[in-house]
């Protein structure tokens, strides 16, 4: 799918990879962003952004964990430009919590992780299967193939959002429409920067896995990923050997993941 003259939703917008989408799919001739954030006000910022530089945005306040607020963007689309084409649900959070993390955090963590994406799908799905055209673009984790140490809400949510995409895919690419999980490691937001400077052991981990990327790169990846209509997308290039790795020899790479671990937290 090329992005001229096509009308995208993006929750988790107001910031980061999501805010670094936005402003991307507009500079690449998008007709129309829905620049979606619970924070409304980091919202408006991007949207208005986007106007001054000629493209084309409207900000909304949505709590994507909220199913009736993701109908409302969908239909904000079709109010503002004519349509929809492009539904990136991209809101996440992370607790850094292991095994025994409260309740509360492991039901946000499965509510916004993987019922998001859930309930982006049934907002747009109708629509876009209507046209017998659309794409669906999760943003996911590299920890969603691989394994995030130190955060299990995360670690198991986002590989639960990977196996909803792939199940969207093998069910709806016969009809016409486009899934890809976004899986980058580090990147340098507001999500993982500050648990590296904290010395925090998942964000740690993580930041010793590869490189850290600017959300600018993440979303150059995702442009590319979805022109090719990728269903993986992967902004690192050590990913997907990785996980073939673990593929492959998954008690080897068990073993390999406990020793980087520890070898990045000093934990050796």
């Amino acid at each position: 799918m090329e992005l001229t003259d096509r009308v995208a939703v993006i929750t988790g917008a107001g910031h980061g990879i999501g805010a670094a989408m936005a402003r991307r799919f507009a500079a690449g001739g998008a007709r129309g962003v829905v620049v979606s954030d619970l924070d409304a006000e980091a919202a408006d910022k991007v949207a208005a952004s986007i106007n001054q530089e000629g493209g084309a945005a409207v900000a909304q306040r949505a709590d994507a964990s909220v199913k009736a607020e993701l109908r409302e963007l969908v239909t904000t689309a079709r109010n503002e430009f004519g349509g929809l084409d492009l539904f990136c649900s991209n809101a996440g959070m992370a607790f850094g919590s292991g095994i025994h993390a409260a309740d509360e955090q492991w039901e946000r963590s499965w509510t916004l992780n993987v019922m998001q994406h859930v309930y982006a799908a049934q907002a747009a799905l109708p629509a876009m299967l209507g046209g017998k055209s659309g794409y669906l673009l999760i943003t996911a984790s590299g920890a969603g193939l691989l394994s995030a140490p130190g955060d299990a809400p995360y670690s198991v949510t986002k590989h639960a959002a990977v196996g909803l995409a792939e199940w969207l895919a093998v069910t709806y690419r016969p009809r016409g429409i486009r899934v890809s999980a976004l899986c980058p490691l580090g990147v340098r937001t507001a999500l993982l920067t500050p648990g590296i400077e904290a010395g925090h052991p998942a964000a740690v981990a993580i930041a010793a896995a590869a490189p850290l990327l600017e959300p600018v790169e993440v979303a150059e990846s995702v442009v590319a990923g979805i022109d090719a209509e990728d269903f993986l997308i992967l902004p690192h290039d050590s990913t997907g050997a990785a996980y073939a790795r673990k593929a492959a020899a998954p008690d080897a790479w068990i073993e390999r993941t406990i020793a980087e671990t520890a070898a990045a937290t000093g934990r050796a």
